[in-house]
């Protein structure tokens, strides 16, 4: 299995905190590769890192062999690195399916003035199509993103991230704030893309982390304490200790 991002004793500190304390971590070509931890353990802090909203002040970020540590967000994205959810813009009075072709357009570099024609180019609307059917949304194409419910809103996020062809696809939390059954709508959207796209999910379910990963990274007090499977991570004694409780037994 090729490395497709490797982290090298990444640093960031805001006023003498150490919120990621020298984390490394590989993430390899097709995995789906879960980051979790308690509050304040530094999970958003290192995404942020890793999608060029942050500079780490030591450390570095390799993607696909190329060094990014220092490159801006648009130049990952370029890159073919994308993260989801906290900076995905949804534009709320236009349909689902505008919204997606409009992610299209800004990733290709297509001009956004005559948007009625657009709506009769092949070339956009059947690729945001094919992005709202593989996240269960083609039947909601039409709708106002005002006007689906809250699940649903995260999965034209997703949709929308995919429209950009990433190659790597970094998940922010993408079940906060869902109920049981929204959930469990995700798990299956999130693992109907496994083997397509390779993912980095920061996420609090646990459910959902132990139904999804091919490895679990753990992230306490800024620092990587164990890497493994999940099931190794369920045995694991200091994760137990640290995060996980009485429920990993």
């Amino acid at each position: 299995m090729t490395m497709l991002l490797e982290v090298r004793d990444l640093n960031k500190s805001f006023g003498g905190v150490n919120a990621t304390a020298h984390v490394s971590l590989d993430v390899m070509a097709g995995e789906l590769h879960a980051i979790i931890g308690p509050n304040g353990a530094g999970k958003t802090t290192l995404i942020s890192q890793l999608s060029g909203e942050m500079t780490p002040d030591s450390g570095e970020v390799v993607f696909n062999g190329t060094d990014i540590t220092k490159l801006s967000m648009p130049a990952r994205a370029h890159l073919g690195l994308a993260r989801s959810f906290q900076i995905t813009s949804v534009f709320q009075d236009m349909t689902l399916l505008d919204n997606v072709m409009l992610a299209i357009q800004a990733h290709d570099g297509h001009s956004f003035r005559f948007w009625a024609p657009a709506r009769a180019d092949k070339r956009l609307t059947e690729p945001a199509m094919a992005m709202l059917q593989s996240v269960g949304l083609a039947e909601k194409a039409d709708l106002t993103a005002t006007t689906v419910s809250h699940g649903e809103h995260r999965q034209l996020e997703i949709a929308m991230a995919l429209a950009t062809d990433p190659t790597l696809l970094l998940l922010d939390e993408p079940m906060a704030g869902m109920g049981p059954e929204e959930s469990q709508r995700m798990v299956e959207i999130l693992n109907g893309l496994k083997g397509e796209k390779t993912m980095l999910l920061i996420e609090h379910d646990m459910d959902a982390v132990f139904a999804l990963a091919d490895r679990i990274s753990v992230l306490v007090y800024g620092s990587i304490i164990a890497t493994g499977t999940p099931e190794e991570i369920r045995r694991n004694e200091d994760v137990k200790r640290a995060y996980l409780g009485e429920e990993a037994a």
